[in-house]
């Protein structure tokens, strides 16, 4: 953890951490070799009924599909409100894709096997060590989901090729290299966790620094090196940290934990192990470009626009998927860069170079985004929650009734105040995002006059961004 004097709005104690697993009956359960084995089994469970419904529903009505309701609205939903934001990567702890690489490499889930892995083993290349692959595997992902929300074998085969990508990534390279930088859904949650409330971080420094081996990232008896290739005895940002909890099992003093934590301290973290980079700065930029076009696809009234993105023409589909990619990979960033520029010359700093400012400015981005998200998670949740109930009780659309909601209509709710519910959701995230643009200011010039300067064109980008919502959300 890096110690900082800065206070966030001025009050806020970034240093300030409560630990979780000063319990005993919390770190008991977590050390267990069940933990997270068990919610994973049960995961993989739920994903074979999805997987079997999104099959057996081929092309048929999205909305009464249990697959498409229950990924694109129950699990999208809880990970950007909850998971995420609450709980850092904790869907990459429970994930089920890749066990069956884990078990090929392991040849076991439970117990430890000592020893060297299976497979070949061979390490990811050091050039495509970040998230530019998955920046790029998301936004192509994004342009077939005018077909995955409402088709249920697009689904089927976007999850199976996750799925069989994990399995056979895991087969050729060490450990979660799939999971590390590959994994579109990986990107966005490692981005974003920078802002979670939870961490796994080590306890006291000098107890590692005085233990070898290092247990942790080698493993030993009581568990597996850390499958994610950190070293949990000094990092200090949640990014790539897949909270699989092998570093609580292995430390033989309990010296990890798993802290609570104001949200957002990781987007102060800039070390040489750990940098602010373009690849993190971009993925920003692509996740909030593409909540623009997906509002404007999927919750905005221009009929037109949804029938390029569902395909209606070639042409059109063509259309979207190039204003799509220039808008997020070029426009953006391009606006954004216009700001940094600003940001520059209205400081009077000769010194910071320009792609210093522009990259670091771009993490006030992870917190503005981050809520945008929210607030579109709710735009899906209200109207269309109420197709869970039913798709719960019929699985498959055989005409059961499990639960007894298979008949529930469709009932929208809070629809009337919605676009409000959203805009306070964005302001609060705006007040994040303003307030860690401050402390980054003040990082990347060190007077304070310029840091009050150049602050106000990233302050004038943030305010018209969330106008620009405001108005798509409430109008």
């Amino acid at each position: 953890m890096i110690e900082t004097k800065d206070k966030l709005f001025g009050i806020v104690d970034l240093n300030a951490r409560f630990e979780l697993t000063k319990f005993k009956p919390v770190r008991a359960v977590l050390k267990s070799r069940w933990m997270p084995l068990l919610p994973i089994l049960i995961n993989l469970f739920m994903f074979v009924i999805i997987l079997l419904a999104a099959f057996t529903g081929g092309l048929s009505a999205g909305n009464y599909n249990f697959g498409i309701m229950i990924v694109w609205i129950l699990w999208w939903v809880l990970l950007m409100m909850m998971l995420v934001p609450g709980f850092s990567r904790a869907w990459c702890m429970v994930c089920p894709f890749p066990i069956f690489s884990d078990w090929a490499q392991r040849t076991r889930l439970f117990d430890v096997k000592p020893g060297k892995l299976g497979g070949l083993g061979l390490k990811w290349p050091k050039k495509l060590s970040n998230m530019w692959v998955m920046n790029i595997a998301f936004l192509v992902t994004t342009f077939f989901s005018g077909f995955m929300t409402v088709l249920p074998i697009a689904t089927f085969i976007l999850l199976g090729i996750i799925i069989i990508g994990a399995f056979v990534i895991g087969l050729i390279f060490e450990k979660r290299t799939f999971c590390l930088y590959l994994c579109p859904v990986s990107g966005f949650q490692g981005l974003y966790s920078q802002f979670a409330t939870v961490e796994v971080r080590r306890k006291d420094w000098e107890i590692c620094k005085n233990h070898n081996p290092k247990t942790c990232y080698v493993g030993n008896e009581k568990g597996y090196g850390c499958p994610w290739n950190r070293t949990p005895f000094d990092f200090q940002k949640n990014t790539y940290c897949g909270m699989c909890l092998e570093c609580l099992k292995t430390c033989p003093y309990d010296n990890m934990a798993i802290n609570l934590r104001p949200p957002g301290v990781d987007l102060l973290v800039d070390t040489k192990r750990e940098p602010r980079g373009l690849d993190e700065a971009w993925k920003a930029f692509i996740m909030l470009g593409i909540a623009i076009v997906f509002y404007l696809a999927f919750q905005g009234p221009w009929g037109f626009f949804k029938d390029m993105v569902r395909g209606v023409t070639l042409p059109g589909y063509l259309g979207y998927i190039a204003f799509h990619t220039v808008f997020n990979l070029l426009i953006i960033p391009g606006v954004f860069f216009v700001f940094a520029y600003l940001s520059k010359r209205l400081s009077g700093n000769t010194e910071v170079p320009l792609k210093s400012v522009f990259t670091n400015f771009a993490y006030t981005l992870i917190p503005m985004g981050l809520g945008v998200w929210m607030g579109f998670s709710v735009g899906i949740l209200l109207p269309n929650g109420s197709y869970i109930l039913r798709v719960l009780s019929d699985p498959f659309a055989w005409g059961w009734n499990l639960f007894g909601t298979a008949q529930i209509p469709w009932t929208p709710v809070l629809t009337g105040i919605m676009g409000y519910i959203q805009g306070a959701i964005l302001i609060v995230f705006f007040a994040f995002a303003v307030g860690y643009g401050w402390l980054l200011a003040k990082q990347i010039y060190a007077d304070v006059k310029q840091a009050k300067r150049g602050f106000i064109p990233i302050l004038t980008f943030l305010t018209l961004i969330t106008l620009v919502f405001l108005w798509l959300f409430v109008g």
